[in-house]
């Protein structure tokens, strides 16, 4: 996904990232953190995302007309509840949203519920709100908004994917390293060149047990999206199932000099 107007929360982009590469995007998002974490942010990008028109990779692709209406928040198919300044939803307004729910959308595919200040709804109304979860159109799609996600009922956040946003006021300088190595172990892997591999291949020996993990699990992030369009889509998926199959290892204490003898040697020695 193109998530790069998301400050930070490296975590939650590749969630995303991989489950639109997956099974798709959720039709209920419970989206938490505090202030300035960009809650808002991403829910304009899921919005945008689910009624993008662009073609090619990486939706919203920002410049299609439906990525346009809902960055200038004009989309007919992107409903924002409640008004900027006013109370949670009651349990009135509520019903009537699901009322809405039903008529079917404007332009897009799917009908788009933005639903601020999710935590301090009352509880009939995060009830009045469970059942359009679970019995809501299939083109229907609900972002919930919240600062505090303990906030919300359990019953409530069951229903939704919950993402929990970080406030990071400065971009994360290894967040950058990490994600540059994994492109360059990726591309490595997809090229079949051993000196190239070997040389990505070492830096893993020096790498805490975390670092290591971080870098294998942005680099199948990485192999996945070379899958899309390499003519060595063979070998990107071999490569992909190995660095997942590492990943998981390196939980297990696997260091980065046994991770790196590993790699090289399925990808060359079979």
């Amino acid at each position: 996904m193109n998530l790069d107007a998301l400050s930070g929360n490296r975590r939650v982009k590749e969630v995303l990232d991989r489950q639109e590469q997956g099974r798709g995007l959720s039709h209920a998002y419970l989206l938490s953190g505090p202030k300035g974490s960009g809650r808002h942010t991403l829910a304009r990008l899921l919005a945008a995302a689910m009624l993008c028109t662009g073609e090619g990779l990486g939706k919203p692709c920002g410049s299609c007309a439906s990525c346009r209406r809902v960055s200038e928040r004009i989309h007919p198919d992107v409903k924002y509840e409640p008004a900027e300044g006013d109370k949670p939803l009651s349990v009135d307004q509520v019903r009537e949203l699901r009322r809405d729910a039903y008529i079917r959308p404007n332009q897009g595919a799917r009908k788009i519920y933005v639903l601020d200040k999710a935590d301090r709804m009352n509880a009939s109304a995060q009830n009045a709100m469970l059942k359009l979860l679970e019995e809501g159109p299939a083109y229907s799609a609900f972002l919930l908004l919240a600062e505090n996600g303990g906030g919300v009922l359990e019953t409530v956040r069951s229903r939704c994917e919950h993402l929990t946003l970080t406030l990071e006021k400065q971009p994360e300088p290894e967040e950058h390293s990490c994600r540059e190595q994994a492109a360059r172990l990726a591309k490595a892997l997809e090229s079949g060149g051993e000196p190239e591999l070997f040389e990505e291949a070492v830096l893993l020996e020096k790498m805490s047990r975390e670092d290591l993990q971080d870098l294998l699990e942005q680099t199948v992030v990485e192999l996945g999206r070379l899958a899309r369009t390499s003519p060595q889509k063979a070998r990107v998926l071999k490569a992909a199932a190995l660095t997942a199959r590492l990943r998981e290892a390196a939980e297990l204490n696997v260091g980065g000099g046994a991770a790196a003898g590993w790699l090289c040697g399925e990808m060359f020695l079979k």
